[in-house]
């Protein structure tokens, strides 16, 4: 007999834990749903993780392990993570972990194969990033979604940006603002998106709405913007049309840390509507827009080197 998708939705939901965040739920919920739909029976077997819970983990195979006053030492058993409390990104909702079952659902299969692969594959196209593609410890199980965080920033409160990519669209707008914590609960549309709208009117005359929501007209101001500057900076000729095509990604720089100017304040934009939030738009590629690259090419399945070139520009605006 085979498992119903609905017993694998049902334990991944309860696996994922009341603090997961939405959009990574609404993410891994559709992860299951279209394997399912390709014959590949996955289920979600953990979300998030207290801090308590995390130094349990890191405790065991170590000797004299001390957290928030109280020893988690366990060498009975032996040592499954390197991340300390504070130091996973199941601590703050933004990651889960998988693996196969059995066509009856009855057991877990953990062997990384074409059908695992192809789970991650479906996880990176709705926006999360795998760890089977990290250079040093190879994660298979994990995925997770940062929005370009640092644990210090998250450690220190700050909110990450998710935009849902389940059926190709954004969260509705009050799912929106529960999330982006800059927006008054007064005003509509997110305040940063706004700011981008008006530079993007000011700059290149794209008379787009001032609303605060990301839409297929804001992106087409922000490619026409785009155009210009590689017309402007880099002699390019191409049409400044605001439509993405082979000759605008041809003419496409390459962007990196230390870069100033409309082409790195363009990237940045892209990037936080994308939900990779640079911490900045102001046009300088520092630290914070490395790491915003890093997670968008991470989640788009690009090589993470914290340049953006053609591949990266063409994930973002194509």
């Amino acid at each position: 007999m085979i498992v119903k998708l609905e017993t694998l939705l049902d334990r991944s939901e309860k696996n994922m834990g009341s603090g997961i965040h939405p959009v990574v739920k609404e993410s891994a919920l559709e992860m299951v749903k279209r394997a399912y739909q390709e014959g590949i029976f996955v289920q979600i077997s953990a979300g998030y993780r207290s801090m308590e819970e995390q130094a349990k983990l890191y405790g065991q195979g170590r000797l004299g392990y001390i957290y928030d006053g109280k020893n988690y030492s366990d060498l009975s058993k032996p040592r499954v993570t390197n991340a300390m409390p504070g130091q996973s990104y199941h601590n703050y909702g933004l990651a889960i972990d998988y693996f196969i079952v059995s066509d009856d659902g009855k057991n877990a299969i953990w062997t990384v194969d074409a059908k695992w692969r192809r789970v991650a594959a479906i996880g990176k196209s709705l926006g999360f990033a795998w760890g089977g593609d990290w250079s040093s410890f190879k994660d298979y199980p994990h995925l997770d979604m940062t929005g370009g965080l640092t644990y210090s920033q998250l450690k220190a409160g700050t909110k990450p940006r998710l935009i849902s990519k389940v059926n190709g669209t954004t969260p509705p707008a009050k799912q929106v603002e529960s999330v982006v914590k800059d927006t008054p609960a007064k005003d509509s549309g997110n305040q940063t998106i706004k700011s981008i709208q008006r530079t993007l009117n000011g700059r290149y005359s794209t008379k787009i709405d001032v609303d605060g929501y990301y839409g297929p007209n804001t992106k087409k101001a922000l490619i026409k913007g785009f155009q210009t500057e590689l017309n402007k900076q880099y002699g390019a000729k191409i049409k400044v049309d605001g439509i993405w095509g082979p000759q605008t990604k041809a003419a496409s720089p390459n962007v990196r840390e230390g870069a100033e100017g409309n082409i790195t304040y363009i990237l940045q934009a892209a990037l936080y509507l994308e939900g990779h939030d640079p911490h900045g738009m102001d046009g300088i590629f520092g630290s914070g827009t490395e790491i915003a690259v890093k997670s968008f090419q991470r989640a788009n399945g690009l090589s993470a080197d914290g340049i953006a070139g053609e591949n990266t520009f063409a994930k973002l605006f194509g």
